[in-house]
């Protein structure tokens, strides 16, 4: 009898734990990121990335920042995986986080892959983080209020079940969706040239304000408590699906950049 409370108890505690616990751009979601960045990279720098990957592709280690996570000795990468600053104000113009943030860890990773006397070794770290962090910069919570912890402390229901705010927006209507990675990557919205190079403009401050505008409208969308169902993903899929996409884009853009 002892024995059989213990374990409902255990269990109780372990439902609870992973339902508070901080959440991140889905494996889909990253992999479908990096998948599309694969198919708009120049053939020099594809040459270059597959030599350091090992043949690896973008789609594979585009979850190997959030894999590390387990790992005490990468704690302090732990920031560069959001921004936290109010609704109505901007990047400049919030307080920053001391230990990082998604700006200072994207450009970490842009400086040590330019830099040719860094290891391969060094080099291969940082772009797969650099392929993770990207995609997190496009997922609206990710950049998000410090109060609520990106959403994930605004408790709401998925088709019944608890959840959280961010959770929704990185796992949960991809999920109901119901396509892989690489099927979400081949029915992305066909786009001119000069479409792409409208997406690829500006700097990752800008794309950081431009994430932001979604950011308001995923808050906005929802009420603590709030059942979300299939109308919520019919509203709000195509805005992610279009994140998704940019998040490929501008990621081939630097990595464009840097191989080229």
């Amino acid at each position: 009898m002892k024995r059989t409370s213990i374990i409902t108890i255990f269990i109780t505690l372990f439902i609870l734990f992973n339902a508070n616990a901080s959440p991140v751009w889905g494996p889909t979601g990253h992999r479908t990121t990096g998948e599309i960045a694969e198919k708009h990279l120049t053939k020099k720098a594809h040459k270059a990335i597959d030599k350091l990957l090992n043949g690896e592709s973008l789609a594979f280690v585009s979850t190997y920042g959030d894999e590390i996570k387990s790992d005490r000795k990468y704690d302090s990468f732990y920031t560069w995986h959001y921004i936290n600053m109010p609704l109505d104000s901007n990047y400049e113009a919030s307080e920053k986080n001391p230990k990082g943030d998604l700006v200072t860890g994207i450009n970490k990773c842009i400086e040590v892959l330019k830099d040719q006397k860094n290891s391969d070794e060094d080099k291969v770290f940082h772009l797969k983080m650099l392929v993770h962090l990207v995609g997190d910069l496009h997922q609206p919570m990710h950049i998000g209020r410090v109060e609520d912890k990106g959403g994930n402390t605004i408790q709401v229901q998925w088709f019944g079940k608890g959840t959280n705010l961010h959770r929704v927006w990185d796992e949960n209507m991809i999920e109901e969706w119901n396509m892989s990675y690489d099927e979400l990557a081949d029915n992305a919205q066909h786009l001119s040239k000069e479409q792409i190079k409208v997406i690829q403009q500006g700097s990752v401050v800008d794309w950081v304000h431009d994430t932001h505008k979604f950011s308001k409208i995923a808050y906005e969308s929802v009420e603590v408590g709030e059942n979300l169902r299939y109308e919520y993903n019919y509203n709000h899929f195509a805005m992610l699906r279009s994140q998704l996409q940019k998040g490929g884009i501008r990621l081939a853009k630097l990595l464009n950049d840097i191989f080229s």
